[in-house]
């Protein structure tokens, strides 16, 4: 366990944020998503923007100023994730309800040691817990991989390996004190891949390969150690399940879409199987047992813009596609090993990513289905509700500014058990409904609006919104579009049904004790003070570089609360409040549900999201660094009762680092979190690293347990 307190503890440099970044690193932006805050906004629509409509609302709780506007956070983990110390068979356990398993959370209050802000170049932890890692890049996953060395890499060695940049984690019960790991891999940073690195364009073929295979994601069996909350891979017998999905596995679409002539190629004339998977940021759990990983920045990867059909440019360019020109500035020319990521020889290559994808990890020679009936967008992640009647709702954010919230809900009931034939029939959820998209409405007077957060008369952060359907049962809802181009193209029909814009809304998730759904919107560095209107009263001004004020939009972020009509994931309106405003407690503009904020810790750029057995919200931040000065981190908070809003910094990740994740196990026993790209500041290098964690040489992602050693209870969270 690291004492937060130790003075000896090497302090690295800070992440550098660019501007724009909304708290990330110049080089995170870079190879994370393309540098999309320096590009301009894909979204041209005149539809409202969130956060135009939160400031009606949220000047009626009054808490916001535009000199600090905070980062919201939002519903995310692995609802439906199993207890992973119970000891089903062969398939999960899960009741259909798509809430946790009954868990005695007696003397449930959060009553850790907070962490304070810190830039220390480790993982810590509250005292009473420790910490390991599970997995990091590198390590082997399948049976007979080969060892691991910055020196000596090979993508048939990658591909056996576990991949670069975890993010989601998701965890399924596999007997007793076993478990399978899933993890996404995100992104690769070849600067602190690959020894000697000058340029994306000076690397080898084999150098791209070997990216393309730390891209994807990795299963693992794992297995407890001893009575405690650690877990640690198995390393011996024959691990049947272990498995790495890449860049170049076989896949097939579903749904109305699969088959679509936007889908498909020379390669694949029939539109229906595709080449691995791009990009997956975070993801779910469903109630039978599968996991859900979404493809999000995946217009990076592709070069050629320029060639395609203008109808099709326009298209592209709202996915944030390069059409200008072929070779985009941060292109990872990828396209040098494998040519279907030029549109000019495969026009509709990028149509085929941007999906949620199911994946079965009991079963290791499934194939993974992208569904078409979920949407294409820059997916941050799924997570699923059961809805009353049994149907099942899967809520989605579009990480982009000014970009929408979704669901999907299904046509078909889910199936109680863990038979074959209610599996197979549980596997085919996702491959019908209606895709809807959201519509938020605030309730305070116009007059009250002035722009500066001033608190309207009515004091609440609230409103009321509805689920506009795009498409269903065969028909398209959007004049003008078919169900092909809703699907394939859903930016561009979500723009003409009237969606709200949103300040990149991230991770959703229902609270499992309550069924509201939460929204991580993370920041939007775009929102000026033109926006500011009766539906985006606020934007950011802050002293700049040379002290003059400077527009920096939503720097901080706000968490959204959903509450659906009669609690029912498949209803078509709710109402919405924002119970958190993120940013420095000590700002008056922050918001912290009415809790005392002089006991709340600092936080900003809520990303991911998880809840515990109680219903306590858990919440990793990605841009903390840039915004507040302080490395990232998990928090947690109650969202219920007097202890509402009383938010709390539970452990923080090395210097350079992203806290994604997070996941706490049913048996509220372990949490886990990924520490994605730590050291990834500018200047940084395998040669000259700005972290040395985990290991103490160049830095290597890795995914960590938290488990308490305290006496009493071993309960995350006490």
């Amino acid at each position: 366990m690291t004492d937060i307190l130790d003075p000896s503890r090497r302090r690295l440099p800070l992440a550098d944020p660019h501007p724009g970044s909304g708290g990330r690193s110049a080089m995170t932006c870079r190879y994370k998503c393309g540098n999309a805050c320096a590009h301009e906004v894909p979204n041209t629509s005149d539809n409202e923007y969130f956060g135009d409509i939160v400031d009606r609302a949220v000047s009626r709780r009054g808490v916001l100023k535009a000199s600090a506007v905070g980062a919201l956070v939002a519903g995310f983990g692995a609802t439906g994730a199993l207890p992973v110390a119970a000891a089903p068979a062969a398939a999960p356990s899960a009741p259909p309800t798509g809430r946790r398993s009954p868990v005695d959370v007696s003397g449930s209050a959060l009553t850790f040691p907070t962490i304070p802000p810190t830039t220390l170049d480790s993982v810590l932890v509250p005292n009473g817990y420790d910490h390991a890692v599970v997995i990091r890049w590198g390590d082997p996953v399948l049976p007979g991989a080969p060892g691991w060395s910055f020196d000596d890499q090979s993508a048939a060695a990658q591909a056996q390996q576990f991949g670069y940049n975890n993010d989601f984690v998701g965890v399924v019960p596999l007997g007793r004190d076993r478990a399978l790991l899933w993890v996404n891999h995100e992104y690769t940073n070849e600067e602190l891949m690959f020894p000697g690195f000058t340029g994306l364009a000076a690397l080898t073929v084999e150098q791209i390969r070997i990216a393309m295979a730390a891209h994807g994601g990795s299963v693992v069996e794992i297995e407890r150690v001893g009575d405690t909350g650690q877990w640690l891979p198995v390393r011996d017998g024959g691990r049947r399940h272990n498995r790495r999905i890449t860049a170049m596995t076989p896949m097939r679409f579903t749904g109305p879409a699969a088959g679509a002539g936007l889908l498909r190629t020379n390669a694949d004339p029939t539109g229906r199987t595709v080449l691995g998977m791009l990009n997956n940021c975070a993801g779910g759990v469903t109630p039978w047992g599968t996991i859900l990983t979404a493809e999000e920045n995946f217009n990076q990867y592709f070069v050629g813009g320029d060639s395609v059909a203008e109808p099709q440019k326009t298209a592209y360019a709202r996915y944030g596609i390069d059409t200008t020109r072929r070779l985009p500035a941060d292109s990872r020319q990828w396209d040098r090993a494998d040519p279907r990521f030029d549109l000019a020889r495969e026009p509709n290559e990028a149509n085929r990513f941007g999906w949620i994808i199911e994946i079965d990890p009991y079963e290791p020679d499934s194939t993974a289905r992208k569904h078409t009936a979920l949407g294409r967008f820059k997916h941050e992640g799924a997570t699923i509700a059961v809805a009353k009647g049994g149907r099942v709702a899967a809520y989605m954010g579009d990480d982009e500014r000014f970009d929408y919230i979704y669901k999907f809900v299904s046509s078909r009931s889910l199936q109680p058990g863990n038979s074959r034939p209610a599996r197979e029939w549980n596997r085919r959820l996702l491959e019908d409904g209606t895709l809807y998209v959201a519509k938020f409405t605030g309730d305070s007077p116009a007059a009250e609006i002035d722009g500066t957060g001033k608190l309207p008369s009515d004091g609440a952060f609230d409103g009321t919104g509805e689920w506009i359907p795009l498409t269903g049962g065969g028909r398209s809802f959007v004049s003008g579009f078919t169900v092909e181009q809703v699907l394939v193209n859903t930016r561009l029909a979500a723009d003409a049904a009237g969606a709200t814009k949103m300040d990149r809304p991230e991770d959703m998730e229902p609270n499992p004790v309550t069924g509201k759904v939460y929204c991580a919107l993370t920041n939007n560095s775009r929102r000026t003070p033109a926006q500011v209107d009766e539906a985006n009263p606020r934007s950011l001004v802050e002293p700049g570089p040379t002290g003059a004020p400077v527009n920096v939009g939503n720097k901080y972020g706000h968490i959204l609360e959903i509450t659906e009509a009669g609690n029912d994931a498949a209803a078509t309106t709710f109402t919405w409040d924002v119970p958190i405003v993120c940013g420095d407690p000590k700002d008056p503009s922050t918001y912290f549900a009415g809790f005392d904020k002089t006991k709340v810790s600092p936080i900003s750029c809520p990303d991911n999201v998880a809840f515990d057995a109680a219903g306590n919200l858990w919440i990793a931040t990605d841009g903390n660094p840039g915004a507040l000065g302080a490395n990232d981190g998990l928090f947690a908070v109650p969202l219920e009762g007097p202890e509402r809003g009383h938010l709390r910094r539970f452990a923080s990740v090395p210097v350079g680092a992203e806290t994604c994740g997070p996941l706490i196990t049913d048996d509220q026993r372990t949490a886990f979190i990924a520490v994605q790209h730590p050291g990834e500041v500018p200047g940084a290098s395998v040669e000259a690293p700005k972290s040395t964690w985990p290991d103490g040489g160049p830095a290597r992602p890795a995914v960590v347990t938290i488990w308490r050693i305290a006496e009493g209870s071993k309960r995350i969270g006490a």
